[in-house]
């Protein structure tokens, strides 16, 4: 046996204990939870995800241009997503909500880790109700309940483990950087099953809170306009709307017996 064949062999057995290593983290973090009754996969505790939330809130507003300067659109928006919280299941729950309007034409709105919740002036503008603008903040409330964010970045550590398992092993630098860029993209957006639940336990969250829930259905109306033009950003983490509005009627309708 060649030197090189013996550093392979080194190699191949560093990559399989990184891999089993990653793989063993990320199974024995799963816990249940309490909102959705999901058995999740989360490797942060409920008080690093508020810190990670909030760690990040200065730096995407400086992405997206600064905040709205308009202090009473701001404070109309805080109210909505306060009622949201305090007057639904949301209310029993630790995270740290905490509500934003980003000065950017860009149609977006999204959540971040521990309570963070952003919308843009340029989905919030094109909203035509007070309903619709809480079926935007709603979902993405649901997004920090059902701690979709934590999943994902439980999964990103899964996936960047095996991917330094796959380096290590074959001492490829392109085959990492392929490796990196396909699991980068396939934890980049929600699932499928996370969008239908934050839609879901959204139009529970509005009928609790008072709200309409058409106003997720004018949400959805709204952004299927635009489908034809500029693709909103929304898109890029949110599946088509079309698509949805169906469930989310589907859901008002048998609100009794679907939500908490």
């Amino acid at each position: 046996m060649s030197f090189d064949d013996g550093g392979a062999i080194i190699r191949l057995g560093i990559g399989f204990i990184i891999a089993l290593i990653s793989l063993i983290s990320y199974f024995a973090s799963g816990e249940v939870n309490p909102v959705t009754g999901e058995n999740q996969f989360i490797s942060l505790t409920v008080e690093q995800e508020i810190s990670l939330g909030q760690q990040s809130v200065g730096a995407l507003i400086q992405q997206y241009g600064g905040l709205y300067q308009d202090q009473e659109i701001q404070n109309a928006v805080r109210q909505i997503g306060r009622t949201l919280v305090n007057d639904s299941f949301a209310n029993n729950t630790p995270w740290r909500f905490e509500f934003y309007v980003l000065d950017s034409d860009i149609t977006n709105a999204f959540a971040l880790p521990g309570g963070p919740v952003f919308i843009t002036t340029g989905l919030l503008f094109q909203l035509e109700s007070v309903d619709a603008v809480a079926g935007v903040l709603s979902h993405e409330i649901v997004h920090i309940l059902a701690r979709h964010g934590a999943q994902r970045i439980a999964q990103s550590e899964l996936t960047n483990g095996l991917i330094g398992a796959v380096g290590v092993a074959s001492g490829d630098r392109e085959t990492t950087q392929a490796a990196a860029i396909i699991g980068n993209l396939v934890n980049m957006q929600y699932g499928r099953d996370d969008e239908t639940e934050s839609d879901t336990l959204g139009v529970c969250l509005m009928i609790q809170a008072g709200y309409n829930p058409m106003g997720l259905v004018q949400v959805m109306e709204v952004l299927s306009q635009g489908v034809s033009g500029v693709q909103p950003e929304f898109f890029s983490s949110h599946p088509n709307p079309d698509n949805r509005i169906g469930r989310i009627q589907e859901t008002i309708q048998n609100a009794n017996t679907v939500c908490p």
